[in-house]
């Protein structure tokens, strides 16, 4: 489906975060492609129209956060203070990470 050798690069679909005028860029460009089926790969896509180049954060946990069981820090505020997107988290999870931060 993809005429190239590798995707252009995209952000991983946890989440992003993006100001409102390039909001309106991607829908405007998002029209002029044909639709793809892996929706992180169309955003890169869009992006890849629009010579916009995504950054990665520390804060985007897309893939999961390392938790030793055992291990006092992730009990610590601090561990999850700088996350903003965490995956992999099961509902209890989040509501003792809410707790702490």
């Amino acid at each position: 489906l993809y005429n190239k050798n590798s995707y252009p690069p995209y952000a991983g679909g946890g989440g992003f975060i993006m100001d409102g005028p390039l909001a309106k860029r991607l829908h405007k460009t998002s029209e002029t492609l044909e639709l793809y089926p892996i929706d992180d790969v169309f955003l890169g896509m869009c992006l890849e129209v629009l010579k916009v180049s995504p950054v990665g954060h520390e804060g985007f946990k897309t893939f999961g956060i390392v938790k030793n069981k055992n291990s006092k820090m992730n009990k610590e505020p601090c561990f999850f203070q700088s996350m903003l997107v965490v995956h992999k988290l099961l509902p209890r999870e989040l509501l003792q990470m809410w707790d702490l931060v």
